[in-house]
């Protein structure tokens, strides 16, 4: 969500439960600002926090010009001091998914973990090092998988361009409130996937310029949002059920909306056995 309107949209989110201090709102609202203006974002993002057992991480997003782009990510331990996450990668995404349990809160923390695979053991024994993640990456990579897996927008809130960066679409007024308690009206913020196998004649109804990501209506395992109407039916929020904790939230016809995460950083994988 929006460093500027951080306050507003997180008591629009705070239907579950979830949400800052008023100390930390306020904090949170100077250090943002501060961090778009040192490091030259066009745009902040509060994310969200990930709770671990001795302390808790703050993420924000910085972006570029192209929103589709490789995000910066940074991390606080207590809302005011930021810290650089170096970039994911798929190898860090491996190694994170085999960790089970909480964070703890401590960044230089090094998880041993025993499912590994034989050559990569044999080249970790040859370097004398034992087959060991730090905390740091596995922030790093939940933090991809989430952005990856329920990191959603409305349909129409960007534009790909003909030279295929994608910006804020100022077009853009909101969705209707029949359309916004749709799932399809929502789209992944990342690669599409389920796009690319579509026939050409199902893309014959697709505008090329708003419908280039996927929608959330065809997510494996069926059911794992809900949508849900608040504030006296004037916001619509929709709350992942496989990584909860993300809720995201908007106010039809205007131009309000955004997600973000309070939770411990695990994936529900009991999901398929709930539905």
């Amino acid at each position: 969500m929006e460093a500027a309107s951080l306050p507003a949209a997180l008591e629009l989110a705070a239907g579950g439960g979830a949400g800052l201090s008023p100390e930390k709102r306020a904090v949170l609202g100077a250090s943002l600002l501060l961090l778009q203006r040192d490091y030259r974002f066009e745009r902040v993002w509060f994310w969200g926090c990930i709770q671990g057992v001795r302390g808790a991480y703050y993420i924000a997003e910085g972006l570029g010009p192209d929103r589709a782009a490789p995000r910066s990510r940074l991390y606080s331990l207590n809302c005011v001091e930021w810290s650089l996450l170096p970039p994911a990668t798929q190898e860090m995404v491996a190694q994170a998914e085999r960790l089970k349990g909480r964070f703890q809160g401590d960044p230089s923390f090094e998880y041993e973990y025993t499912e590994i695979n034989a050559e990569d053991a044999e080249r970790l024994f040859e370097d004398g090092e034992k087959p060991m993640i730090k905390e740091e990456a596995r922030l790093v990579a939940t933090v991809e998988q989430i952005d990856r897996e329920v990191g959603i927008i409305p349909r129409g809130a960007f534009v790909k361009t003909p030279l295929g960066s994608v910006c804020e679409n100022r077009n853009f007024e909101g969705l209707s409130l029949t359309e916004a308690k749709k799932l399809s009206s929502y789209f992944h913020f990342t690669e599409p996937v389920n796009l690319k196998n579509k026939t050409l004649l199902e893309k014959a109804d697709l505008d090329p310029s708003t419908d280039f990501l996927d929608s959330l209506e065809h997510d494996i395992p069926q059911g794992s949002w809900t949508v849900q109407l608040e504030k006296g039916g004037t916001v619509v929020v929709l709350r992942s059920l496989l990584w909860l904790g993300l809720t995201f939230y908007h106010v039809p016809m205007t131009k309000q909306y955004g997600y973000v995460y309070f939770g411990t950083g695990e994936k529900n994988l009991d999901l398929p056995f709930m539905l």
